[in-house]
């Protein structure tokens, strides 16, 4: 695996018929910062470009993007728990962006993390997996809510992130962050430190 940086792909949306929506137009460009900025941002978003901050509660994001957005449980806001990795996934998280009413996707993060935050983020991840185990697992899995019910999904899907994908995924990243370019084949990547 090698970094793909999903940022032209999502600039190039602007102006253009959204692939999901069937000829409607993306007006915005979701490369920029989240309206409430970086630092109110949801602490479970994973590194990478896109987060968010202060989204509604209106539970559309996993209609969009449910590879990409989970919902914590205190008032079921919107987080990035999976970078996109490919143009399909920039589709659904850019839909996710449009339907969320208070706009409160941003895509500026790799502004702002350096490869010691994101290291930092991989150290205390065990507060996410935390917090995604009492989710996915406790009374909102089996909820008579379906809303309780897909916030448990999210939070399994996280899980299973956390498990599988996300330590290759943030090894390129931190390599990205502090290269400005991918890796090349055969380049050794940066270890996560535990």
């Amino acid at each position: 695996m090698t970094y793909w940086d999903p940022i032209p792909t999502t600039r190039a949306l602007v102006g253009r018929p959204h692939p999901l929506w069937g000829g409607d137009v993306m007006r915005h460009d979701w490369s920029g910062p989240a309206p409430d900025g970086w630092a109110d941002r949801d602490w479970r978003n994973v590194p990478g470009p896109f987060y968010t901050a202060n989204t509604d509660t209106c539970l559309t994001g996993r209609q969009c993007a449910p590879r990409q957005v989970a919902y914590e449980d205190e008032c079921c806001s919107e987080f990035v728990y999976r970078q996109p990795v490919r143009a399909v996934e920039v589709h659904e998280l850019t839909c996710a962006a449009e339907c969320d009413p208070l706009g409160a996707y941003g895509g500026d993060g790799d502004a702002h993390w350096t490869p010691e935050l994101v290291q930092g983020w991989w150290r205390e991840r065990g507060r996410v997996r935390e917090w995604a185990l009492r989710v996915g697992y406790g009374e909102w899995a089996t909820s008579e809510h379906e809303s309780r019910r897909e916030a448990a999904a999210g939070a399994r899907a996280y899980l299973a992130h956390l498990d599988r994908g996300l330590g290759p995924y943030l090894r390129d990243y931190v390599f990205w962050l502090a290269e400005g370019r991918p890796a090349a084949s055969g380049e050794r990547l940066p270890e996560l430190r535990p």
